[in-house]
């Protein structure tokens, strides 16, 4: 399969970042170790030219070179790789497009919007953009693993933690258990919008 030009790039890229970490691992060690480039040279059996090009990210070791550099300076193989960025997701959701989800509270007039879910095996945080714009004497109770954060934007809201009240209003913040019942127990000044961020931590339970 041919590699396309961004392919080639990124592949560049990454290249380059390898180079230069190795290149600051290297040099960082062999001045801990107090040596000079010519005796970590005689050390590891590289030639002085070759170890100098790879201080300076002017030349792309072989695996063969850097378990030579790794056993010299008395390092794991991996240390000469530590600083070097992994990929990262980093997600952008524009206003008003955020995914409407069903939940308990859909059927009373309420609506949740997910604003983005990061790939991994486990759901680690669950962001959500909530409108209340319709009035009901139905409440929806939540449970859930997880710590939630609710910052208000807009109206006011009654909202239930287990037996306590609170009444938040714009810039007002909630931070609770989520396996505790909680829900809006009063609609006080429509419409409502508030931010809800679920935190489950590393090991989700739900």
């Amino acid at each position: 399969m041919p590699v396309v030009p961004e392919d080639a790039e990124r592949i560049e890229g990454l290249e380059a970042s390898v180079g230069w970490v190795i290149a600051k691992r290297v040099r960082e060690y062999r001045t801990q170790l107090g040596l000079t480039v010519e005796q970590l040279a005689d050390r590891s059996g590289i030639s002085k030219g070759m170890l100098s090009k790879i201080e300076n990210a002017q030349a792309s070791p072989s695996l063969g070179t850097l378990v030579k550099l790794a056993s010299a300076i008395a390092v794991p193989l991996t240390s000469l790789f530590r600083g070097l960025e992994e990929e990262h997701d980093a997600l952008l959701v524009r206003a008003g497009q955020g995914v409407e989800i069903v939940r308990k509270g859909t059927r009373v007039g309420h609506r949740y919007f997910l604003l983005g879910a990061m790939r991994g095996a486990h759901k680690v945080m669950e962001p959500m953009l909530v409108h209340l714009d319709e009035d009901s004497e139905v409440f929806p109770l939540f449970q859930h693993p997880g710590i939630e954060f609710i910052y208000m934007l807009r109206g006011v809201i009654e909202y239930g933690f287990g037996a306590d009240r609170y009444e938040l209003r714009p810039g007002d913040t909630l931070q609770f258990e989520g396996e505790v019942v909680h829900g809006p127990t009063n609609l006080i000044e429509l419409p409502i919008t508030f931010l809800s961020v679920i935190a489950y931590g590393s090991s989700p339970r739900g």
